[in-house]
């Protein structure tokens, strides 16, 4: 039977309250690698990233949370939120680490590559940069964005920062000098920053266009358009194919090359805020305004995870019901 005979079942992982707004993977490490949740529920979780099951949850924000990352080895989360902080947790033991104060939400947090500084974007209409090695210090202010920032990220060898924000901007700042070097202009606000798992190509979601840029030059590559609002966009590490979800509950898988549509199914039973492809590219998650993370198998029928590849006559049996990873 041809895998794509198969119909897609994804892991459907329970235990967030209200809407999920972002999530973030893990690098592989010693033991497999791991997925965060943000949810206005206040209370980022972690799980395994391939199966789904719940690792903990992170108690501590009095808010909402809008921004989620771990570091390359699972050892740190980093989370930001409507209390006007952004803290850093030991992802292991889930005691906080940090909580940096600022004068608005924040909505984006992300880790260096050596796990040393972390970039957030609030709407201050800021993106600072702090040290964990330096807690106190002064954080790294980054400022000309004329609107909320959406979403921050190091790039370049992390002597740069890449930001988005409501201002229909993206913008690069170099570190060394901390003044904006380069500008990408949109016609709506662009709603999502990802860089590939090789540091090549930046995607970014504006409108119901996902464009394609070279990272080094900020040279556009491509550009597709989908049929709906898109708010978030995943790149896979190989770079043939690309998801993405939005406003009309779908989740879409593209053909990176051809720009073509592959495959569309109704995802979530509310709008999609945040895709993401697994590090190494056999699943994509999805979080939703409908509370709950999906895991979608990249080839359906591969027994992955919990995915167990199964004869034509025993499918009705293993793949039909959807499974719930629930939380503790």
């Amino acid at each position: 039977m041809a895998a794509n005979n198969l119909r897609q079942i994804p892991l459907t992982c329970s235990g967030h309250t209200r809407p999920v707004v972002h999530l973030d993977f893990s690098d592989i490490c010693d033991s497999g690698y791991f997925l965060i949740s943000a949810c206005k529920d206040g209370s980022p979780m972690l799980r395994h990233g391939d199966t789904g099951d719940w690792v903990g949850t992170f108690e501590g924000h009095k808010g909402a949370v809008w921004g989620v990352a771990l570091n390359r080895n699972a050892t740190l989360a980093a989370s930001g939120a409507a209390d006007f902080t952004g803290k850093v947790w030991n992802a292991v033991s889930g005691a906080e680490i940090h909580s940096f104060q600022h004068k608005h939400i924040v909505k984006s947090v992300a880790f260096d590559n050596s796990s040393e500084n972390i970039v957030t974007g609030s709407n201050e209409k800021l993106v600072r940069v702090f040290n964990l090695e330096q807690p106190d210090a002064e954080p790294e202010l980054y400022a000309g964005h004329g609107g909320a920032i959406k979403r921050a990220l190091f790039c370049r060898d992390d002597k740069c920062i890449i930001s988005a924000a409501d201002d229909k901007t993206v913008r690069l700042w170099d570190r060394m000098t901390g003044i904006e070097v380069q500008r990408l202009q949109f016609a709506n606000n662009p709603n999502s920053l990802e860089i590939s798992h090789d540091n090549h190509v930046l995607t970014i979601t504006h409108g119901s266009t996902i464009s394609f840029w070279e990272i080094e030059t900020l040279k556009k590559l491509k550009e597709v358009k989908v049929p709906t609002n898109v708010a978030s966009a995943s790149l896979h590490p190989d770079k043939h194919v690309f998801v993405c979800g939005g406003e009309d509950f779908k989740m879409y898988k593209f053909d990176y090359i051809t720009g073509n549509e592959i495959e569309s199914f109704k995802g979530h039973f509310g709008p999609v805020h945040s895709v993401k492809f697994s590090p190494d590219g056999e699943l994509y998650a999805s979080g939703s305004e409908d509370g709950t993370l999906r895991l979608w198998q990249t080839t359906v029928g591969k027994t992955y995870g919990l995915w167990k590849c199964t004869e034509p006559s025993e499918l009705n049996n293993s793949l039909s019901s959807p499974r719930e990873v629930p939380a503790n």
